[in-house]
């Protein structure tokens, strides 16, 4: 959430505009709302006598525009129509819009808001055994990917994109790694020749449809909740194009020097195997997209660095990156 003013002021006014913007849908009277996570968005939970709880969604400022934000939402709805996954529902305001916009004194600009059912459920700990959470992770993506494919997509269909210029390019979606705390030269220099082999890999292994489509981009174990009605996945907020295999590593984003990954990886692409078969070929490119992902990830800590989850990871976050880097520099050719 990238903003030149203090995250403790800003936090103070999207709490202001949250209480103030409740009263824009059909809810109890007393409902208050208690913020819950800070990433890219604000996230609370609204919660009120009687048992009402909702999650309501304020947005970064220019991260994504109103056309972006209807087309998540549109493919949030294909995916259940399609009985790819479940997913939360979003509601809509009294006036009848699923997308809300409002200002408060002390923010320059209006937010776009959105506000989602609450679901029952739990995330997979972390600490436990994740293999089958993984298994279940794989063939949840399968699903998704399969869906992309078929889906006719809206006109003047806008997401992000998870590429190669998007991660390396002149204007990056989290920011240039070079800036993130700690890159020493030394560091620089090893993540410098990783840069250039993934760029030749991917470059080589090419995005034709069957490789290349609309994906979660976001596909963590926190976004996947096991509750009474199931499994469902939530936060597409980062869905856009890209390589599908990049969903695998987006499901280890921060632990990718866990022992645990080799067991993981083979986790999940026995649950993706399940519905839509994997080449030798698109196997080999897994750890290809593991490091792109990484980089992505030191990009994020620096571009982020104002916020706490980024805080507590910059410390080691750049040397561990140089360490995974240089380890799969020497067991990785330049082309597959």
């Amino acid at each position: 959430m990238q903003t030149d003013m203090p995250l403790a002021e800003l936090l103070t006014h999207l709490d202001r505009l949250a209480q103030q913007s409740l009263a824009l849908w059909e809810m109890p009277p007393n409902a208050r709302a208690r913020l819950i996570n800070v990433s890219e968005n604000a996230t609370y939970l609204v919660e009120a006598d009687g048992g009402y709880k909702s999650v309501l969604r304020i947005h970064r400022e220019q991260y994504h525009t109103r056309r972006a934000i209807e087309c998540e939402l549109a493919w949030i709805t294909a995916l259940k129509e399609a009985k790819a996954v479940v997913t939360p529902d979003a509601y809509s305001g009294k006036d009848g819009e699923i997308i809300q916009e409002a200002r408060i004194d002390g923010l320059e600009n209006p937010r776009f808001m959105v506000l989602f059912e609450f679901v029952e459920g739990v995330q997979p700990d972390e600490a436990g055994d994740l293999e089958g959470p993984f298994e279940e992770l794989g063939e949840i993506a399968a699903l998704t990917h399969e869906q992309s494919k078929l889906w006719p997509r809206p006109a003047n269909f806008e997401r992000l994109v998870w590429n190669v210029d998007t991660v390396f390019g002149d204007t990056p979606n989290w920011g240039n790694w070079r800036d993130a705390p700690n890159v020493t030269p030394e560091i620089a220099t090893v993540l410098e020749a990783v840069e250039v082999r993934i760029r030749a890999r991917l470059d080589a292994f090419g995005a034709g449809k069957d490789r290349y489509g609309l994906i979660h981009a976001d596909m963590r174990l926190a976004n996947l909740l096991t509750g009474p009605g199931g499994t469902r996945l939530i936060d597409f907020d980062d869905c856009g194009f890209g390589w599908f295999l990049y969903d695998f590593a987006t499901g280890i984003s921060f632990m990718e020097d866990d022992p645990r990954v080799p067991a993981l990886k083979a986790a999940w692409v026995r649950g993706y195997e399940k519905m839509r078969p994997l080449s030798d070929v698109e196997k080999a490119e897994i750890d290809t997209f593991v490091m792109l992902r990484r980089m992505a990830l030191l990009a994020w800590i620096g571009s982020h660095i104002e916020a706490p989850e980024p805080q507590a990871m910059a410390a080691d976050f750049a040397r561990v990156t140089a360490e995974l880097g240089a380890d799969w520099l020497a067991k990785t050719p330049t082309q597959g």
